[in-house]
């Protein structure tokens, strides 16, 4: 690993520890307020939380662990599962969904928008493609997760089972970072 590469890293571990007070959002705090005016259990409201975008499972699994005081396995196992479950769609349908709106004048300046955006921020998916794709979703900094993963390996054309592998490992990556950090957090509250 050349030293570039470890800045790069050790710069994105500090981000990510100013970051971390995100997954306390105000669309996290009211979606799971809702989920528990519906009757929900705590499982299931990590499981469904973990599911969404914005949230994902950087958010799923501090609530987890500091709110409803889930055991760590048990709350990286359901966010884990929860995160991966739209990933599968989102890779089979998201070509079919830029090909439709593409068909619209507004919609092509969207997507050609989008796609030139994703090649100019995404160098690092692009050019080293697992590697890239795992630690744009692995890190959890505000816009990377499963969800922007996944569009991100449909614009550089990863195959689904390449695209559907990394973003696994992404996501394992993300928990291994969040879930001490929320454990910390744990310690600190009791």
């Amino acid at each position: 690993m050349n030293i570039q590469r470890l800045k790069v890293i050790i710069l994105s571990l500090l981000m990510l520890g100013l970051c971390y007070g995100l997954h306390a959002s105000a669309f996290a705090d009211s979606t799971v307020d809702w989920l528990r005016a519906q009757g929900l259990s705590p499982y299931w409201i990590v499981f469904i939380i973990s599911m969404l975008p914005i949230i994902e499972l950087r958010g799923a699994i501090p609530i987890a662990i500091l709110l409803f005081k889930i055991p760590w396995p048990q709350a990286v196992l359901i966010s884990v599962i929860g995160n991966m479950v739209p990933i599968p769609f989102l890779l089979l349908m998201l070509e079919w969904f830029f090909q439709l709106i593409s068909k619209i004048p507004i919609g092509h300046r969207f997507t050609q928008w989008l796609f030139t955006r994703t090649r100019r921020k995404g160098a690092a998916i692009e050019r080293y493609e697992a590697i890239g794709l795992i630690t744009f979703v692995g890190i959890p900094l505000p816009g990377t997760g499963g969800w922007t993963g996944s569009l991100a390996a449909r614009i550089f054309g990863i195959s689904f089972w390449r695209s559907l592998l990394f973003i696994l490992i992404g996501v394992c990556l993300a928990a291994a970072i969040v879930t001490p950090l929320s454990l910390l957090g744990l310690v600190a509250v009791n």
